[in-house]
């Protein structure tokens, strides 16, 4: 029986932070399945024209660079959660504000400028559809299936447990903001380790797809996302881990170096369904 843990309600800035730690790992995992999700109004593969020849071989993202900053991430996020919260007439979709941006800037986020995403609400505010905006955008449809493959489960609709007052039953609420764990359980201290790119040897020579997150013993380790469980055990290079398939099959967390005797939460299995939030394992060293 899984030990469930509170959901974690912290700034914009903490979950950004999953995003620049964590999801860096993901985008190679992600980019090894065919990616055929279409932006809102495209059937397109690589932008937004209708393939000439639909007999024809179908192009696949293999690779994309994922380097959205925080300012960025954290002013689209807001834009999105709080169109939903209040109701507005326009509802901004962060995946969608992201792409444009992308397409603007040639991918390089490091170009963004406020004014360019004041007049992107403006237009929207008017009434200005996203698909006539992006028309002429080549790459848009690229863009929105590379990030929604990333973030797709990162904000969005959620339920929460409460409980009723005088009584032992508990109802859920549904909300809308961000779904996602820190895979740290609450008020566990950890320190994060930057060697995304770094170069490998033990085994054989290759770069390190992902950054380490180093938590003392005995920190609970939290499933990020909702998904089933693919490899469990013993492996040479990050000792006893858990790896986990989303359920669209876009990303894949990998919780490695787990504590010796004690790698994981008793009674999983492969092919085991867990859920976001969920304590899968207890950190062994110092490494996630």
């Amino acid at each position: 029986m899984f030990i469930r843990s509170i959901k974690i309600n912290k700034s914009y800035l903490l979950f950004c932070s999953i995003i620049t730690t964590i999801l860096l790992v993901l985008i190679t995992a992600s980019i090894l399945y065919p990616i055929s999700l279409p932006a809102h109004s495209s059937d397109l593969i690589w932008n937004n024209t209708m393939q000439e020849n639909s007999t024809s071989k179908k192009s696949y993202i293999k690779w994309v660079g994922f380097n959205a900053t925080y300012e960025v991430l954290d002013k689209t996020s807001k834009l999105d959660i709080n169109s939903h919260n209040n109701g507005n007439v326009v509802q901004y979709h962060w995946i969608e504000l992201l792409s444009y941006l992308a397409c603007k800037y040639g991918g390089n986020f490091k170009k963004f400028k406020q004014t360019d995403l004041n007049s992107l609400i403006q237009k929207l505010d008017e009434g200005i559809s996203m698909e006539d905006l992006t028309k002429d955008m080549k790459h848009y449809s690229y863009y929105y299936q590379s990030f929604d493959a990333i973030l797709h489960e990162f904000i969005g609709e959620y339920e929460i447990e409460v409980p009723n007052a005088g009584t032992e039953e508990k109802t859920y609420i549904k909300q809308y903001g961000i779904k996602a764990f820190l895979p740290i359980a609450k008020n566990y201290s950890f320190n994060h380790y930057d060697d995304f790119g770094n170069s490998r040897s033990y085994g054989y020579k290759r770069i390190h797809l992902g950054n380490d997150l180093m938590g003392s013993i005995g920190t609970p380790i939290i499933a990020v996302e909702s998904g089933t469980i693919e490899a469990l055990g013993w492996n040479q290079y990050g000792g006893w881990r858990i790896g986990i398939r989303s359920f669209d099959k876009k990303r894949y967390y990998y919780y490695a170096h787990l504590r010796k005797d004690h790698p994981y939460v008793k009674d999983l299995q492969i092919g085991q369904i867990v859920k976001a939030g969920d304590v899968i394992r207890l950190s062994w060293y110092d490494w996630l």
